[in-house]
């Protein structure tokens, strides 16, 4: 059950991390939370199987840390590859006049 609580956390993690960081207009507005929840909810599994209790503060500590920073490195990256993507993109359309 405490991993529906952790996967819910994460998500809204990353839901908060996306109005934080600036480029928001580059990817969707599910993607950070749905990858806050997926990194919240693998680790922790990860880590149930290495042998950590629910009920310990460490899996919860870790498990969302690895959310905001699974949330907070593709919010922080994405928006890079898209815009060079984009330039890329616009040259090669404009014949490499631009």
């Amino acid at each position: 059950m405490e991993i529906v609580f952790v996967t819910v956390i994460g998500a809204g993690i990353g839901g908060v991390i996306r109005y934080l960081l600036p480029g928001r207009r580059t990817y969707g507005l599910a993607l950070l939370p749905a990858v806050g929840a997926a990194a919240t909810a693998a680790v922790w599994a990860i880590l149930v199987w290495f042998g950590l209790t629910f009920d310990g503060g460490w899996i919860w500590v870790i498990s969302l840390a690895a959310g905001v920073l699974a949330s907070a490195g593709v919010g922080i990256f994405l928006p890079r590859a898209r815009d060079a993507a984009d330039a890329r993109a616009l040259h090669e359309l404009s014949g490499g006049r631009l």
